[in-house]
Order: C-alpha cells, then structure tokens, then sequence
C-alpha cells in the first residue's frame, strides 16, 4: 500500500554566512507514514521539525534524498492537493472575516457554489468558531486564529493534515476540542502529521511517534509499544511496610521465587522524550 508520507535519508543544508560553512537541519532522515494515521513528530526547538515539514509541503527541496506523499514526488503541484496546512504562527488577512478567510481558502484550491459555502460553514462548526464567524479575524485571539487556521487546512477536505503546533496559544478546552477533531479527522480516513510540545496530548491521540533531535532520527515506534516497555519492574503488594517489602524481596529471592502480583507499568512518552534529547544543547538555538 502506497504510504501517505515517505521520506528516503533526507537531508537538509543551509549556507551560513558567505565561507561556504553549511548547517545541516535534518540529517540521513526516512520515515514512512501510513495512511489513515495520527503521527507525531517530536523534538526540542532547533530539532529539524519545521524544515522536515517545509520539505513534506514541497516548500524546501531536500540537498539529498527524496520525499513522496501518497507516491509523488512532494515537490510536484499535484501532491499538494491533497495537503492540508496549518502553520505554527499563521498569518491571515486581519480585514476578512472568519467565514471570508476560509472561504478565500476554499476558493484557492478549487472550491465554488454551494459546496464552498456548505464545507465552510461545516468546518467553521467543527473547530468551535460558529459565533465569531462573521467578526474580523484582526479581532481574534492567537488560540482563535489557531483554530480559523484549522478550519482553512480542513476546508478541501484534503487526504492529508499537517498541524505544526495546532494547539499553541489555545486553552485547556480548546485544546481538548482540537484533540476530538484529530480523532474525528482519523475516523475519516485522513492522515494527520502533528508537531506539539504537549506530550501527553500526543501519547492520547497519535499512533505512531518519531523523535528527532539535531536533525537526526532518535527513536520511532507505535505509542503502544513504546509508553507500553519498561526497564523498572514494580512489585504490587498490599499493606506491606517499605522494611518487609525490602526483607521480602530477599527473602523471594533467596528461594528462586517471584512474587505473583509483579507488574511492569506503562512508561510515558515525556519521560521517553528527556532521554533521548534530554540534555543541555547551549547551541540548540542555532538549530532549525
């Protein structure tokens, strides 16, 4: 089955100054995303998040290596058809109202007639912005504009959703309102690739995960599997003091034996994240 995304060792360089010193903001990157997924790309600032999506979106054009969505080549106007995009700051025009916005939108990538005006008011609904519809977007909040910008990537109804940073400047509800969206998106048959700092939000909602940290790939997996591995077995007793769980475990151990109620408790994705890019990166800032 053709994947949804795939990326086959990318790399990425920028010209620093004018002696020819290059920065490379992603490093020998593949992945490959299947359709129908939620997946996360995770990573401090600086990790090469922003310029693995530019890439995807066909915005960036790789130094090496090659990148498809759903088997064209991202750099070709016809994979972009199927994308939708909200940026991590978007910028939109502050005179236009909400429903103005994403009908321009709308109208951009081929939509007219009363199926524009029908998806708009569809996905106007879906982000929670029915009521402020018809104000001046220049009246927004930065978690409205968030959510009007969701609207504009859904209006095409497009195969595939990159959210970078969806539920930044959003509050708790708008957040967990974004999140059900997500879900609904996936129950669709869509594809979303998110970035967020959230990380308990993305353990709940996304399949998959990769971590890049300086441009490289740190880890990948399915959520499942990797909140799901520990190396801290807990041994589960009830109403036994600290000083005879300690002589018990000796005592089990002396025997060959184990205790029956042993567990291994789920780990979780924050703490898996600080291992892999946990440590202090003074130049991290200069990273893309």
């Amino acid at each position: 089955m053709t994947p949804a995304i795939e990326l086959r060792g990318v790399r990425k360089d920028f010209a620093i100054g004018l002696r020819g010193v290059k920065l490379r903001a992603v490093d020998d990157l593949s992945l490959r995303i299947e359709a129908g997924q939620v997946y996360g790309l995770l990573g401090p600032n600086g990790s090469g998040k922003s310029t693995t999506i530019k890439i995807v979106l066909g915005l960036l054009e790789p130094s090496a290596g090659d990148c498809t969505i759903f088997g064209v080549p991202s750099g070709r106007v016809e994979a972009r058809v199927a994308v939708g995009y909200l940026p991590e700051s978007p910028y939109f025009y502050r005179h236009l109202t909400g429903r103005e916005l994403v009908r321009f939108y709308g109208r951009i990538c081929g939509l007219g007639g009363a199926a524009l005006a029908g998806r708009v008011g569809e996905v106007i609904d879906w982000v929670g912005l029915t009521p402020a519809a018809d104000r001046g977007v220049g009246t927004y909040s930065k978690g409205m504009l968030q959510r009007i910008g969701l609207a504009q990537a859904l209006v095409h109804d497009p195969r595939l959703v990159i959210l970078d940073e969806p539920t930044a400047g959003v509050d708790p509800v708008g957040s967990a309102a974004i999140a059900a969206l997500i879900l609904k998106l996936k129950a669709q048959g869509k594809t979303i690739l998110i970035t967020s700092h959230l990380l308990a939000q993305m353990e709940d909602i996304c399949d998959r995960v990769a971590i890049l940290d300086r441009g490289r790939l740190m880890l990948e997996g399915a959520v499942a599997e990797l909140v799901g591995r520990s190396d801290r077995p807990a041994l589960l007793v009830e109403n036994l003091t600290a000083a005879d769980a300690g002589e018990l475990r000796v005592w089990l151990a002396a025997r060959g034996g184990a205790a029956t109620m042993t567990a291994r408790p789920r780990d979780r994705l924050d703490r898996i994240f600080l291992e892999k890019v946990g440590r202090n990166d003074p130049a991290g800032e200069s990273r893309r």
